[in-house]
């Protein structure tokens, strides 16, 4: 489908659980791309899909599927109450990630619910989904495949870091686009804040409170992970047998947790954006909200940081689903080998049609 103008919906459920975020597009091309975010909003989930979503990888294969088709339904519903809403009439497509279940590309398996054949009957509409899936096969991370939309879209800036569930980055080494995983964020931080009855944090307050536990903050600087080159990416599991049980070890207050945890992450990030001089780095995701975060990254980063309209924060990843949308539509590259690791660039994701 070669044109020169989309009107898509992206659909994004990250790690950090805080719902699904949808995105009316326009994107324009004309020798190189624009775009529009005409709608947007995120539909918060409910507890009883936050615990399932949070435990989907102590299921079964055939309890996952049988959660797949319920989450594919579920899925259809919002989206379909999205588009009644906004009133959309003129739709190319809807380009879902869906949500993970398993991330596990050393056993060349990565899983995200949400992307069945139905979910195309039930909105009615031509859907492009399931993006991760033959990058694995072709011995990539499948992940992160933000980059390219970093890479057409968002040209102007050095480094985009996203905080979300993970702090991932993606930049220009080479002439290449390279990207990957930095350390988890709001999966770490958002679980702890959750034994106190809170969602997240709310502008890093309860962390700033905290003291720096030295020994656990340089436990977990000195993980294995950090000093791997990439490409690389994380998943729940390794958080869950690696990460908790170091903090956990340590008996911590909540505050105190937050507190070195924030330094943590803070620290990981300037290691990777202090690698260049004089740089632009746009930061984006919902931990941009942790002003106590945020101060800390400028503060032992070098660059400027910057962050952009508060539409673009949250969205940023919804917005460019929907753009590795387009991009399988055209039979476009929309997954960049430098990136991922696989053995070559390709144009990722399936389409169903009604």
């Amino acid at each position: 489908m070669i044109k020169n103008e989309y009107h898509v919906i992206g659909v994004m459920s990250g790690t950090s659980l805080d719902g699904i975020d949808l995105a009316l597009v326009t994107f324009s091309f004309n020798n190189t791309w624009t775009f529009k975010i005409n709608s947007a909003e995120t539909v918060p989930y409910s507890e009883k899909w936050q615990l399932e979503l949070k435990t989907l990888i102590n299921h079964s294969k055939e309890a996952l599927y049988l959660i797949d088709q319920y989450y594919t339904d579920y899925l259809a519903d919002i989206i379909n109450q999205f588009i009644l809403k906004h009133s959309i009439n003129t739709i190319d497509a809807v380009c879902s990630h869906g949500h993970t279940a398993l991330h596990q590309p050393e056993h060349q398996l990565t899983y995200q619910i949400g992307n069945l054949p139905q979910l195309s009957r039930k909105v009615k509409q031509t859907v492009v989904c399931d993006f991760r899936v033959q990058d694995v096969a072709l011995g990539g991370q499948g992940a992160p495949l933000v980059p390219i939309g970093d890479e057409l879209l968002f040209v102007d800036y050095d480094y985009c870091i996203n905080l979300g569930g993970f702090a991932n980055v993606s930049t220009k080494e080479q002439s290449k686009r390279i990207a990957f995983d930095i350390c988890p964020l709001n999966i770490v931080l958002n679980n702890y804040v959750s034994a106190m009855g809170l969602k997240y944090d709310a502008e890093g307050v309860l962390a700033s409170k905290g003291e720096i536990n030295t020994a656990l903050l340089n436990k977990l600087n000195n993980l294995d992970f950090y000093k791997k080159s990439y490409p690389k990416s994380l998943g729940l599991e390794w958080v869950n047998t690696i990460v908790f049980p170091i903090i956990d070890s340590y008996n911590l207050s909540v505050k105190d947790i937050l507190r070195t945890y924030v330094e943590h992450i803070a620290i990981q990030i300037s290691e990777v954006i202090n690698q260049k001089q004089k740089a632009s780095v746009l930061v984006t995701g919902g931990g941009v909200f942790n002003l106590f975060l945020i101060n800390r990254i400028k503060e032992l980063s070098k660059n400027q940081i910057s962050i952009p309209s508060k539409e673009i924060i949250e969205f940023k990843e919804a917005l460019i689903f929907a753009f590795l949308g387009v991009l399988k539509l055209r039979g476009e590259n929309n997954c960049l080998s430098s990136v991922t690791g696989a053995i070559k660039d390709h144009s990722s994701g399936k389409i169903f049609q009604l």
